[in-house]
């Protein structure tokens, strides 16, 4: 703890880019190396989601993630549940430059209502395809929509907002009561984000399969400029892998995946976020750049279209090549932005660790 002034202490946090992995005393072949991740009953050929936005996820865009081994997460409250077509709005969009141009033009777009049989019919074409299935709500919509989403099938509930706690207290609206409403459904929930011991191990206590770390869109949300409110994430991953630590011996072996959610902008990222206590990571920014991203090379959180208070802006990443490119390569980019995968697969080869859990012990240093 470090004094601020006579009356207030702080812990001293970091970031993703205050770290480095450490090589060991052994290095592997990249063949060595095993990516697998399973959560609950479903196994993925490498530990990488799609975050829920809509410049990354569309129908087909989360697809092609399952295709590619990968789990793709389509926003629920989106342009796609919103509008039977929404490419016109999307090219709408696209031909906005101005910021503050733009945050209208979002807000006046997400003011559409959100049509309960058009979340059943994109879900649909996702079990359709024959891949992973998972939406994404924020708590404030759950309770209105969970009986249409665990009715289209899917294999993963996200309740994902900018601070999820276990407890919601309001006098206007009933809270989401996460602990009845995980014991309710049938369906594995990943929920978040959280950024602390405490809030972290509140939300494994709810009978959570996974837990979002973090506070997503790092390169689009302006939280911090906002509200004031940010953890940086090596500090945050470090901090909720103890609560999970601590929740296995509390519960008695029941395991929950820890998920970091932003902060998250080249492969390098990756890897430190896995080794400091990931099981998986929530990728944004990186597809926004495939040729296939809805975005065209723009890149939005829900957090820029909040009608009276945006916490997020739209930003233009470029595109740098396909999905498949960005996910598994061959890269034409020396910054980390492309083969995502094979980068991590790198990692942990040049460092000696053919496994994600034993790379999460891997030492780091500060830079």
């Amino acid at each position: 703890m470090e004094d601020i002034g006579r009356s207030k202490r702080a812990s001293r946090a970091y970031g993703l880019d205050h770290i480095a992995i450490v090589p060991s005393r052994r290095t592997r072949g990249t063949e060595e190396v095993n990516l697998s991740w399973k959560i609950d009953a479903i196994e993925f050929d490498f530990p990488l989601m799609a975050a829920p936005m809509d410049s990354v996820m569309s129908p087909e865009t989360a697809i092609a993630m399952g295709r590619l081994g990968g789990l793709g997460v389509l926003n629920l409250e989106g342009l796609w549940t919103r509008y039977d077509d929404p490419t016109s709005k999307l090219a709408e969009l696209a031909a906005i430059d101005d910021p503050t141009r733009s945050t209208r033009k979002l807000q006046e777009l997400y003011a559409a209502p959100i049509q309960p049989e058009l979340i059943e019919q994109r879900l649909g074409e996702l079990r359709d395809a024959d891949v992973p299935v998972a939406g994404s709500l924020s708590p404030q919509r759950t309770q209105e929509f969970a009986g249409v989403v665990e009715k289209a099938g899917v294999d993963f509930f996200v309740i994902r907002g900018t601070t999820v706690s276990a407890q919601h207290v309001s006098q206007a609206q009933e809270p989401l009561d996460l602990k009845q409403f995980i014991y309710d459904v049938e369906i594995p929930v990943i929920v978040g984000g959280c950024a602390t011991y405490q809030g972290a191990l509140h939300l494994m206590r709810t009978g959570a399969a996974g837990v979002l770390v973090g506070f997503g869109g790092g390169t689009t949300y302006t939280t911090s400029q906002v509200l004031g409110i940010a953890v940086p994430m090596a500090t945050a991953l470090s901090d909720v892998a103890e609560a999970r630590r601590d929740y296995l011996d509390e519960s008695g072996g029941r395991y929950v995946h820890i998920i970091a959610d932003g902060s998250v902008g080249s492969s390098g990222d990756l890897a430190k976020a896995i080794a400091c206590g990931a099981d998986a990571v929530m990728v944004g920014a990186p597809l926004a750049r495939a040729v296939e991203a809805p975005g065209g090379g723009y890149h939005w959180g829900p957090e820029a279209w909040h009608a009276d208070l945006p916490r997020g802006e739209r930003t233009n990443l470029g595109q740098v090549g396909t999905l498949e490119e960005i996910l598994l390569g061959p890269s034409h980019e020396p910054n980390g932005s492309m083969n995502l995968v094979g980068a991590l697969r790198r990692a942990m080869a040049t460092t000696g660790y053919t496994e994600i859990k034993e790379f999460q012990r891997c030492e780091v240093v500060l830079v």
